[in-house]
């Protein structure tokens, strides 16, 4: 029988590292040659990130920010353990992994039959020891993917798919999704059905989904064309939960992705992300108030730095289509670790 839960999290990458955890993204920003010098001392920053920042160069903050992260993935994997879905589908960004020079959709159903990979062989520690030779097996749903596909483009959604990766087995937005909602690893036994969304747009192939020079100024028309825009995300969610509310498929509908990052925030010098706006869509998303959401534009993002919240303006838009506030939300801060983390439940 058809039911949908919501689900949002954050895939941070830099929270799976080990007990030497710290802000990673500044580290490099202070060490870009285009950075006011008053800014490369805490002397130069807000108050709030001098606290952060502390003795240590933030290490302290670091690891009191991922014990805290790990606390509300558990609680998101226990409302997923509830609900049982027959299949997870995460909208998550593809940052310059599966999607780059030859081909690069707005959004994509990744309907593979399985997904196998090999998240530390890379080197460097993670959170739980595991060597680098460790491979995970998830298990995918392309029955939904498929169904999900043809009824988007039967109702005029024109939605690229995809059975197989082009170059890499599963983007980070995807492995971490599902690694921490195994953060406890007692197993991920869901399949998976990941959506990428073109969050990166513009940057996407300049800066190959990462850090950009901080005194860098492009006009629109040195980059690349756009994202897909928060309100087309947002139908793409609506779209989404119309149909599966017509489907034989208990589907959980998570967004998967930290709010503003620093390192895509400009106007900050990619110090810090934008407290303002992100603390903005947060009441917003507490209140219901999806016509802000909806109201949103392209560009606001940008300057905002909320580039892989396109993940969440999906999420909402389904929320919205089935009338629904979350009925759990919670919003951790951090100004050195690179982005404001939020994690909610809309339950059926």
């Amino acid at each position: 029988m058809a039911e949908i839960l919501g689900l949002g999290m954050t895939h941070q990458p830099p929270l799976s590292g080990g007990k030497g955890i710290k802000p990673r993204a500044l580290t490099l920003t202070l060490q870009d040659p285009g950075l006011p010098e008053h800014l490369r001392v805490p002397s130069g920053w807000p108050e709030r990130m001098r606290r952060e920042w502390g003795d240590d160069e933030g290490a302290t903050h670091a690891r009191a920010h991922q014990a805290a992260v790990a606390q509300e993935l558990l609680k998101v994997r226990k409302v997923l353990d509830d609900f049982q879905p027959d299949v997870v589908i995460a909208f998550g960004d593809d940052q310059y992994e599966n999607f780059v020079e030859d081909i690069v959709p707005p959004f994509c159903v990744l309907a593979y039959e399985q997904f196998e990979f090999k998240p530390w062989e890379k080197g460097g520690g993670n959170f739980w020891g595991e060597p680098a030779e460790k491979t995970f097996v998830v298990k995918g749903h392309r029955e939904s993917g498929k169904y999900l596909a043809r009824h988007l483009l039967e109702n005029s959604f024109d939605m690229a798919y995809a059975y197989r990766p082009l170059h890499v087995p599963l983007g980070h937005a995807f492995r971490n999704t599902v690694l921490y909602l195994d953060w406890e690893r007692r197993g991920f036994p869901y399949p998976l059905l990941p959506i990428a969304v073109n969050c990166y747009g513009r940057t996407l192939l300049r800066y190959h989904g990462y850090l950009g020079k901080v005194d860098e100024r492009l006009s629109k028309e040195d980059l690349d064309p756009p994202s897909p825009s928060p309100r087309r995300c947002f139908e793409l969610g609506a779209a989404c939960a119309r149909i599966l509310a017509k489907s034989p498929y208990r589907a959980a509908l998570v967004a998967s992705s930290s709010w503003s990052h620093a390192f895509l925030t400009q106007k900050n010098y990619h110090l810090y992300p934008d407290h303002q706006a992100d603390e903005a869509l947060y009441r917003a998303l507490q209140a219901g108030d999806y016509a802000t959401w909806h109201g949103r534009t392209l560009d606001e993002i940008e300057d905002s730095g909320q580039h892989e919240m396109l993940n969440w303006f999906c999420l909402i838009g389904a929320m919205a289509e089935l009338g629904r506030k979350p009925d759990y939300a919670s919003y951790l801060e951090s100004s050195v670790m690179n982005s404001n983390k939020v994690f909610a439940s809309f339950r059926p």
